[in-house]
């Protein structure tokens, strides 16, 4: 991933897909620290960690990560912003609705776009409340998590409404359901054209961070995006 042009490497153990379910802080800490240790002493790239609790956070902060990657948007555990603001680390605060196991039960909303906005708002007031500078948020508006496709479809859709946030975006479209879904893709692993069509068009809609799986594709199409988007400033490198 390093060597395909990755910039951040993000860890986790404990899958968030839908109807997942949890695991305890302790199997979570057995699985990520020891990969978090290694990474931090193999690789110069900054490392973060994909978890909702404050305990496990706190542990790979010590262990060697700088950001902290919560999708519940400060959501499940109260102690979480305070965690993260005494450690110093950066913060990705993302939108969802209930846990993975109960998220896909409820995916209506008015105006998902006009929601998720709101949402974001208030995690990003509870990490400045804690002392996180509004520099080291990023925000995402969580596709797939309590979403429908068309409610995926509209968020990748109005993108650039997020801006409206002052925040650097992050997607995390790479392989997912919604894709399947449209292109008629059972397998996910057939879903690269697909994910590469979201990396592009979310570019153009603002969006400047991308997790994703197959690095070294996502990084060209990313690339090839802001070329056309920046135009004659297109960087040269």
């Amino acid at each position: 991933m390093a060597q395909e042009g990755a910039a951040l490497i993000d860890v986790g153990g404990e899958s968030t897909r839908p109807g997942a379910p949890s695991v305890t802080v302790e199997e979570e800490l057995e699985r990520v620290i020891p990969v978090i240790e290694a990474l931090h002493r193999e690789l110069a790239l900054p490392l973060s960690i994909d978890t909702t609790k404050s305990a496990v956070a706190s542990a790979a902060v010590a262990a060697g990560v700088e950001f902290v990657n919560d999708i519940s948007g400060l959501m499940f555990d109260p102690l979480m912003a305070d965690v993260v603001a005494k450690s110093g680390a950066g913060l990705f605060v993302m939108h969802t609705r209930g846990n993975p196991e109960s998220m896909q039960l409820d995916t209506e909303y008015a105006d998902v776009v006009e929601e998720v906005v709101a949402a974001l708002g208030r995690s990003i007031e509870r990490a400045e409340a804690a002392g996180i500078p509004s520099d080291r948020i990023a925000i995402d508006p969580g596709i797939g998590f309590g979403k429908n496709v068309t409610g995926n479809l509209e968020l990748l859709r109005r993108t650039a409404a997020l801006t409206e946030l002052n925040r650097p975006i992050m997607l995390g479209t790479s392989r997912k359901s919604f894709i399947g879904r449209v292109l008629t893709q059972e397998d996910p692993d057939d879903r690269l054209a697909g994910t590469l069509a979201t990396i592009a068009l979310g570019y153009a809609g603002g969006a400047r961070l991308f997790r994703v799986h197959d690095v070294a594709a996502a990084h060209q199409a990313a690339l090839m995006a802001q070329a056309v988007c920046c135009g004659s400033d297109w960087p040269t490198h």
